[in-house]
């Protein structure tokens, strides 16, 4: 490692990398702006690279930067962690909590979760699977610290950022063996038992909106529910059930052909999955490790 990289480069490029702003981030610091300035120049001149295009509107990270940035932020992390535990007498390791929603937690997940716990060994991640109101309630409250779920009514997004990482349909899906694989329309899932997403959840409002368009009525003989692990074993136990799900909480089931998508057109619920933190909060070198994380597996799938 080159000796003249110390760690107030690294702190004040991943302050001004959080900020977005070099005036936001030599604030933060109680630096001057020229200070940060000039720190931020002596980095790029060690490393060799423009690290930050800046601009009026602020500071954005170049390629060169996206990758160094995870590097100094785990650097930094690493020290911290190492005072914090010293000055407790023991282990103090960093803490990430993140919910996130059924198709999430059986989707891309666990690949993201693992390549954020291989490069942040010393932080706990903490998981929550649950329904969007819940978890973004939470959110708020400060009882986690990311969200990783579909975009949800106006309402529900008060307060928070959502970044963008993937769209995502929900889908009509039933056992190989059901009669309804042969159903073509939403009028035909009448004849069935219909799990339907309860009020709670994300793609409720979706749904809604499609059987309306279509002059379709809610389905009288349903079960509203939110349970991953309960949808999968009704439907695929009782061949007189269909499920309305997203689909990424049945796409390893849809790709081994244990579950078959029914052919009906829900082109309508199509919408937004991401990653969603509290608007006004800076975000910690664990939260940006994990969102990169996660962006990285979503864009290699895409």
């Amino acid at each position: 490692m080159d000796r003249r990289i110390k760690f107030r480069h690294l702190d004040a490029f991943s302050s001004i990398a959080r900020a977005g702003s070099l005036k936001r981030a030599a604030d933060a610091l109680h630096l001057s702006q020229p200070a940060i300035s000039k720190t931020l120049k002596e980095l790029e001149d060690i490393v060799g690279a423009t690290l930050m295009a800046r601009d009026r509107s602020g500071a954005t990270l170049t390629q060169e930067g996206e990758v160094f940035l995870q590097f100094a932020e785990q650097c930094t992390a690493a020290l911290r962690h190492g005072l914090r535990s010293v000055r407790s007498g023991g282990a103090a390791a960093a803490h990430l909590k993140v919910g996130v929603l059924p198709s999430v937690a059986s989707g891309l997940l666990p690949e993201a979760a693992a390549g954020f716990a291989r490069n942040n060994p010393d932080t706990l991640l903490e998981i929550h699977e649950g329904p969007h109101q819940d978890l973004t309630a939470r959110l708020r409250a400060g009882r986690l610290d990311l969200v990783v779920g579909r975009l949800g009514r106006p309402e529900s997004m008060q307060g928070l950022v959502f970044r963008q990482l993937y769209t995502e349909e929900v889908v009509v899906v039933a056992a190989p063996a059901s009669p309804a694989v042969t159903v073509r329309h939403l009028e035909g899932l009448d004849a069935f038992r219909v799990l339907y997403p309860p009020a709670d959840s994300a793609i409720r409002p979706l749904v809604a909106r499609m059987l309306i368009a279509r002059g379709v009525p809610l389905f009288k003989n349903r079960i509203e529910t939110a349970s991953a692990a309960f949808g999968r074993s009704l439907v695929v136990a009782d061949p007189e059930t269909v499920w309305i799900i997203s689909r990424g909480v049945v796409a390893n089931e849809l790709a081994e052909g244990r579950l078959v998508r029914l052919d009906i057109d829900t082109s309508p619920t199509v919408g937004a999955v991401g990653v969603m933190s509290v608007a006004d909060e800076v975000p910690t070198p664990e939260m940006r490790a994990f969102t990169t994380a996660v962006s990285r597996v979503a864009g290699d799938r895409r």
